[in-house]
């Protein structure tokens, strides 16, 4: 629900009217998307009616990156019997997957802290249980924008010449699968915070593995395709240059 609205929000630059939430849950995922959309709506007329630098705005919105980039942005060795790049070109066909690996770090990074405490029957040292359950809502909250802008402001313009990232195909269709079990996610997590049910690990656990495989899946897919080994076969590093990310 939160990535329905989310996304119908981002698309209209006029609110429509809304129907009263009869729930706590439907109030605070209202409230988030509410929250989030506008944000994102500042930005949408940036480029032709694309956003400019789309990594800069999710950082800006609060999604959290790492520091660095992991392994998965690396080239495959497989793949160097390409013409050698020089080192300045490499950077300019990379960028974009180092700049999603990133992000996609912090996601891992989370799902393990929240994953791990299901499969170990306690939470973190030192976390309470407020603070853990927000942890949870922020890491849904954060996806959800993060998928947002990628579908509204990155997605349409790698799509002109790159098929895996059109409509209906497998990096979508994954967005689609994360989303179905995410929401169920954050459904669970609001009925724990207000009370409506008692958390427990074990039950948490099994919300999470709807869509753990999928998630992990294409946290790496995604930016397999942003490689520089890749990128080089659809764009020009004059076209990389241009592109507004």
């Amino acid at each position: 629900m939160l990535r329905l609205l989310v996304s119908g929000l981002l698309l209209s630059t006029v609110r429509r009217p809304v129907a009263a939430a009869h729930t706590t849950h439907n109030t605070a995922l209202h409230s988030r998307a509410l929250t989030a959309a506008a944000t994102c709506r500042n930005y949408n007329h940036n480029y032709n009616g694309m956003m400019e630098q789309p990594f800069e705005r999710m950082a800006e919105e609060g999604v959290p990156k790492c520091d660095k980039p992991t392994k998965v942005s690396a080239p495959k060795k497989e793949d160097q019997d390409l013409p050698k790049l020089s080192p300045q070109e490499f950077r300019v066909y990379n960028r974009m997957a180092e700049h999603m690996d990133m992000f996609h770090e912090n996601f891992r990074r989370t799902w393990n802290l929240l994953h791990g405490a299901c499969t170990s029957g306690k939470r973190p040292s030192g976390m309470s249980l407020r603070a853990f359950l927000n942890t949870g809502l922020e890491f849904c909250h954060h996806l959800t924008v993060h998928h947002t802008i990628e579908e509204q402001h990155i997605f349409p313009v790698l799509a002109r010449k790159m098929p895996a990232f059109q409509k209906e195909l497998e990096l979508l269709t994954q967005h689609k699968q994360i989303h179905a079990g995410l929401e169920k996610f954050e459904e669970y997590l609001d009925q724990c915070r207000s009370g409506e049910r008692e958390l427990r690990l074990e039950e948490m656990g099994k919300v999470l593995e709807t869509f753990g495989t999928v998630l992990w899946s294409h946290l790496d897919d995604e930016v397999r395709q942003l490689r520089a080994e890749n990128m080089r076969r659809f764009w020009s590093a004059e076209e990389m240059r241009r592109l507004p990310m």
